[in-house]
């Protein structure tokens, strides 16, 4: 697992102004929750945080070093602008070396799906069980040769040492489909068309062809 070490700052500003200010300064506002203490309110810088998301995924153990005293944590919920794409603010959770926590772990799918066969992915992460300095990025999948009408639940899985399932392990995850034919894709295509009441364009009359003689009654509004 990922570990990093990060610089932050108490902050003493809060609200939409205070949060403003502190990303106009290149750092990001969070709240540090956890162990039955009061939320600390920290700002951490952007950058950096960014660089430890990008390498370390969601799930990264960051030791924080706020004014001279340390402190582990884990994001637990992270926001994002949805156009600029940058951090607006973060949750983080304390935790211990040693403590056992449980977290949302991505799932990998890995291999091809089998000929004629598609894929419906029901959950993209699984809820595990783990010492809070092993926590696994990813929890990979294989659907290599798995045949049509299969179901992987979360007890298919085969999880890092350590880890336990913390979910219910007859949760669905992954589904073997029959890929649907090309006449099934058009009637469904056609189908939904039907519902939005979405009109096909008349064809254009070919080159050659005559145009379809105006009724006198047109002819009369025309004039």
């Amino acid at each position: 697992m990922a570990e990093v070490r990060l610089s932050a700052e108490l902050r003493t500003e809060f609200g939409k102004g205070g949060a403003r200010r502190t990303r106009r300064a290149g750092k990001i506002p969070a709240v540090i929750y956890g162990h039955g203490a009061d939320p600390r309110h920290v700002s951490l810088p952007d950058r950096e945080f960014a660089n430890a998301i990008r390498h370390g995924g969601h799930n990264v153990l960051i030791t924080l070093d706020i004014e001279g005293d340390e402190q582990l944590v884990i994001p637990k919920a992270i926001q994002r602008h949805a156009i600029k794409n940058v951090y607006e603010h973060v949750d983080l959770v304390a935790v211990r070396r040693g403590e056992k926590i449980t977290i949302d772990v991505p799932l990998s799918v890995v291999g091809d799906v089998i000929v004629e066969g598609m894929l419906a992915q029901e959950r993209t992460s699984v809820s595990i069980e783990a010492e809070a300095t092993h926590l696994p990025t990813q929890i990979e999948v294989s659907i290599e040769g798995v045949v049509i009408g299969t179901q992987i639940t979360a007890a298919d899985l085969v999880l890092p040492t350590g880890s336990i399932l913390a979910g219910d392990p007859a949760q669905v995850l992954l589904i073997i489909q029959e890929a649907p034919t090309a006449e099934q894709i058009e009637a469904e295509m056609a189908e939904a068309a039907d519902e939005l009441g979405i009109v096909e364009d008349q064809p254009d009359v070919a080159e050659g062809e005559a145009a379809p003689e105006a009724s006198s009654e047109d002819a009369e509004r025309s004039e």
